[in-house]
């Protein structure tokens, strides 16, 4: 036998069933982690403007502690820039900076130096000279040239925008 229900007792059962469960909840959360698991390797992610920023700095510092070095020592000290590694080794430290293959490396360098072929050389004198140079990283039309006067051997980070 059936039980007569009130008005008001059928919207106490309608208001119980609207909404969603915990169960719900977290089974959509769950699919949601799993997809972006699943997405987010796939997003390419390239060299920021800042870290572009701060490779530009290490390589002028390393060039300025071998022009340090060089004039501490009474010694030539040569920086060795591989463009197509994109890499530079330090004369002093041996340290190496390494850009990512995103990033665009130039390098603008003297053929000669001190009468001798210079090759793929920064060198830095006793003196505080140098043979000069430039070296250029840009991403995406913006970028930094490292440039190295021969004269005083100093060294400059300036910002650089490509058409």
């Amino acid at each position: 036998m059936r039980r007569p229900t009130s008005p008001a007792g059928s919207v106490e059962r309608r208001r119980s069933e609207e909404g969603f469960t915990l169960l719900e909840v977290i089974c959509v959360l769950a699919i949601i982690a799993m997809i972006t698991a699943v997405i987010l390797p796939a997003i390419p992610r390239g060299t920021s403007r800042p870290r572009l920023e701060a490779y530009a700095v290490e390589m002028a510092a390393m060039l300025k502690a071998d022009r340090n070095a060089a004039m501490r020592r009474h010694a030539p000290v040569v920086a060795r820039i591989d463009a197509a590694a994109r890499s530079m080794r330090s004369g002093s430290t041996g340290h190496v900076v390494q850009v990512p293959t995103d990033v665009t490396f130039d390098a603008l360098l003297s053929a000669r130096c001190n009468q001798r072929p210079a090759g793929s050389t920064i060198q830095f004198f006793a003196s505080g000279m140098s043979c000069g140079g430039v070296i250029a990283i840009t991403r995406l039309g913006t970028g930094y040239e490292i440039r190295v006067q021969w004269l005083t051997g100093g060294v400059d980070v300036v910002p650089r925008t490509t058409l």
